[in-house]
């Protein structure tokens, strides 16, 4: 058997569901982000079901799959735009994140050219060092961008924290951001609407009652397909947990030293394992690899498993401490983290199930 993804459509549109209420409370749109899922339209179908407006997604590829399959808008692209793919982009999608002045500029061309109209929201750096002005210079570029537009509407700010610099949402960056749209309002005598200021990390925010007022749109993934927030490294209490579960099938059973023997170089990967001599320990080898998840972020159902290490096509458990008894044939099932999730919904070789 290939590796199997079971996807828990119920448990993806509770979670949902929960999350919009959440937000809805305190004001906060919910953008619901399927980039993880591949554009998945089992899945955008789903949220569609559990109330989510607007869909986010990252590449102009899974818009265009989510249409083919009947998902209708309001789409926003996440990623900033590359100049060659901003036609599409303009066509299909109603909200842009946009950085540079130059595709700004492209945008309203062909807005004016195709007499359409597209929301602009101006992506600011506050600190985690990815895409977005740099926030002491965010208030001249933004203007200039706002001078620039008028097929194409320039509606609001946004930041994006945590995914590269691992920089936490605070109430200080929130204030930052509004600051910022305040004071372009001012210069502007215009008004920008949306302050897109959160993903699934600023969750914790609003939960401890701390996100500033004005802070008015999120865009959330995580937190609807694995009620875990890997930036502040925790488990959210009240999401679904196992919406996503992997099943990988044992292809050897043996018992061997815990430590390689002979000169060791480094892996496949370029990667210098760590190995630590737990003498001889019964080992299980998957028909799972780094071409299909990121084995080392797998979380194993049954607690004392241990995944060990993992080449290209096989993961290395170490099952010396489990109850039951494993026979080649039989299958092992994981939870995952966003990062095994995001490779194992791209693979081609990893079956998805919908349940």
């Amino acid at each position: 058997m290939r590796p199997r993804l079971y996807v828990d459509l119920s448990k993806i549109r509770a979670n949902a569901q929960r999350v919009l209420e959440f937000l809805s409370k305190h004001g906060i749109e919910l953008v619901a982000v399927t980039k993880v899922t591949l554009g998945d339209p089992n899945i955008a179908r789903v949220l569609r079901e559990a109330g989510v407006r607007i869909i986010g997604e990252s590449r102009i590829q899974n818009v265009e799959r989510l249409i083919s399959s009947g998902v209708t808008g309001p789409f926003m692209m996440l990623r900033i735009p590359q100049l060659s793919e901003i036609d599409s982009i303009v066509g299909l999608c109603d909200y842009i994140l946009v950085s540079e002045l130059d595709v700004v500029k492209k945008i309203e061309e062909l807005c004016r050219e195709k007499k359409h109209r597209t929301k602009l929201i101006y992506m600011v750096d506050v600190g985690d060092l990815r895409e977005g002005v740099w926030y002491e210079n965010a208030v001249e570029e933004v203007v200039q961008a706002a001078k620039m537009c008028d097929w194409a509407e320039l509606c609001g700010v946004g930041t994006n924290l945590g995914c590269y610099g691992g920089v936490l949402a605070s109430e200080e960056n929130m204030r930052m951001l509004l600051n910022i749209r305040d004071n372009v309002e001012r210069l502007t005598k215009k008004s920008f609407p949306i302050v897109s200021g959160g993903n699934t990390s600023a969750l914790k925010l609003v939960e401890e009652e701390r996100l500033p007022q004005g802070v008015n749109q999120f865009r959330v993934g995580e937190a609807i397909y694995l009620g875990t927030d890997v930036t502040n490294n925790r488990e959210i209490s009240w999401l679904e947990r196992d919406a996503f579960i992997l099943e990988a099938e044992v292809i050897e059973l043996k018992t061997k030293p815990s430590v390689p023997v002979g000169e060791t170089g480094f892996d496949a990967f370029g990667r210098k394992p760590n190995f630590f001599d737990k003498g001889w320990r019964r080992r299980a080898i998957l028909a799972l690899g780094e071409q299909d998840t990121v084995p080392g972020q797998l979380k194993p159902l049954d607690e004392k498993v241990e995944v060990i290490h993992a080449s290209s096509d096989h993961t290395i458990v170490d099952i010396s401490d489990v109850d039951r008894s494993i026979r080649v044939g039989d299958t092992m099932k994981f939870r995952l983290t966003y990062a095994a999730l995001l490779r194992a919904m791209t693979c081609p070789h990893v079956e998805k199930i919908y349940v």
